[in-house]
């Protein structure tokens, strides 16, 4: 994406320079979400030691997750009204007189979290929502500003309106996975699809039926999204489906591959929240 893109032609993917040239509009919220799943306070050091001015660090564990339970998978979707609060404590507006705010997201893992977070405001009824193409690294390879000063908390007005219809639970997953018209995609490593290896969760293998998209497939080892016609070639066998149901360990890389659908022009994947984590949890 170009620098001068217009603001009302952006697709879910934003790069450096456009939000360079826009950093300093009103109806911008950009938000950190850098995170190790191994190292789960390492995402805010990284915030507090260097982040693009303006944002603010959203955690998986805590903002973008609830508490885990039996079922449910290890990253359960948030309490809705808690992410809206902290959304609005962002200044993030699904309404005004000038427009909606546009949500930028950022991490420095090929777009694992940002992607999370992406598929969240979409979840919520907010399409105005972008994830900044190779992350904090690229934003730092450009040689633009970055701050440690945290951003203060702002009183945005942000009404959910919940679209169910993008998230489907272990029973519809049960009833729909076979049916012809239905595409399971299963996003992990090829190893841990055909469960040679499964350093996680308690069982491994996949959801049978599933084919495997993995989710780092989508962009380069720097972290850029892969050109969009390599997007649509990538899903040109599933393209007919009636419906795409997407699954990773927990419900987070999967919504790499939901971007990447939504790159392609795709627009009838929904995700499986608890993912093989939920799945497994089962089958013990």
């Amino acid at each position: 994406m170009t620098g001068s893109q217009n603001w009302h032609e952006i697709k879910s993917l934003v790069s450096p320079a456009w939000l360079y040239e826009h950093l300093e509009h009103p109806r911008i919220a950009i938000a950190d979400c850098r995170f190790a799943l191994m190292q789960p306070e390492l995402g805010q050091h990284q915030y507090q030691e260097a982040h693009i001015p303006g944002a603010y660090y959203l955690d998986l564990n805590q903002d973008l997750s609830s508490p885990v339970g039996k079922h449910g998978g290890r990253h359960p979707l948030p309490d809705p009204a808690l992410l809206v609060e902290k959304l609005a404590a962002m200044g993030v507006n699904s309404e005004s007189p000038e427009g909606p705010t546009l949500v930028i997201a950022y991490d420095d893992s090929r777009m694992a979290f940002a992607s999370r977070l992406w598929w969240l405001l979409r979840y919520l009824g907010h399409e105005q929502v972008a994830v900044l193409d190779g992350g904090f690294a690229a934003w730092k390879a450009a040689g633009y500003p970055i701050s440690t000063t945290p951003s203060l908390a702002q009183s945005g007005r942000f009404i959910p309106k919940l679209q169910t219809d993008r998230a489907v639970d272990i029973e519809q997953v049960k009833t729909r996975k076979d049916l012809p018209t239905v595409s399971l995609v299963d996003s992990r490593e090829p190893e841990r699809y055909r469960g040679e290896k499964e350093p996680i969760d308690p069982i491994a293998g996949h959801i049978p039926g599933a084919v495997n998209y993995p989710w780092q497939d989508v962009t380069t080892e720097q972290g850029y999204a892969r050109p969009i016609a390599e997007q649509r070639d990538r899903w040109a066998t599933l393209a007919d489906s009636e419906e795409i149901i997407v699954y990773c360990g927990s419900g987070v890389t999967a919504c790499v591959n939901l971007l990447s659908l939504d790159l392609a022009g795709i627009p009838n994947a929904k995700l499986y929240p608890g993912s093989w984590s939920d799945w497994c949890s089962y089958q013990e």
